[in-house]
């Protein structure tokens, strides 16, 4: 028998892994650029994302005002500006965007900003605000999809180890570099199939 790994109780604690690092771009009541990183959410349906936020944060402030948002996927090579613009609030520091030194355009399909260094941006319409005990939860629907063509396979779909994305380590803090293809979805377990 194979000695297994002794299991230590640590509690109640949000410990998954990987936590994604998503971008939350909107525009601040004088069209300025807003945007902050978001883990605590994703994709809740195959056209719904959720953002489950502070009622503090600006960001929360310019939803309710534009009813629309950005959700990007930073790469590697944004690690320093993404971790900024998590870290600054724009209750305190208004011009954090531009502090960041990206960039961005309006989106042509929602009230929001695209951030162009960003390889991957869903542009969302906020379809409810949900009061929940835990804290605010925002529906969003993807309106579409914008893909740097230097992310995209052969067929033209997202090729998510071109994306040099990171994730977030709750347990400690840190970031982590994901992109490694290490099996094909619905294919490895296959095998299984004939024990069952």
């Amino acid at each position: 028998m194979d000695k297994m790994d002794k299991k230590v109780s640590l509690g109640a604690k949000p410990c998954l892994f990987p936590m994604p690092t998503y971008m939350i771009g909107t525009y601040n009541e004088d069209d300025s650029v807003d945007v902050m990183m978001m883990a605590w959410g994703g994709i809740v349906d195959y056209k719904m994302v959720a953002l489950n936020l502070e009622e503090s944060h600006k960001t929360v402030k310019n939803l309710h005002d534009r009813m629309a948002f950005t959700l990007s996927v930073p790469g590697t090579d944004t690690l320093k500006e993404s971790d900024y613009l998590g870290i600054v609030s724009g209750n305190k520091v208004p011009d954090k965007f531009a502090v960041s030194g990206l960039h961005a355009v309006k989106s042509e399909n929602v009230d929001a900003p695209v951030v162009t260094e960003y390889p991957v941006t869903l542009e969302c319409r906020v379809i409810e605000f949900q009061e929940q005990p835990y804290g605010l939860r925002v529906l969003g629907e993807i309106v579409n999809v914008l893909a740097d063509e230097k992310v995209l396979d052969e067929k033209g779909k997202i090729d998510a180890g071109k994306l040099n994305a990171f994730a977030f380590d709750q347990m400690r803090n840190d970031y982590y570099a994901v992109g490694k293809k290490v099996g094909t979805a619905w294919h490895e377990g296959m095998s299984l199939m004939k024990k069952g």
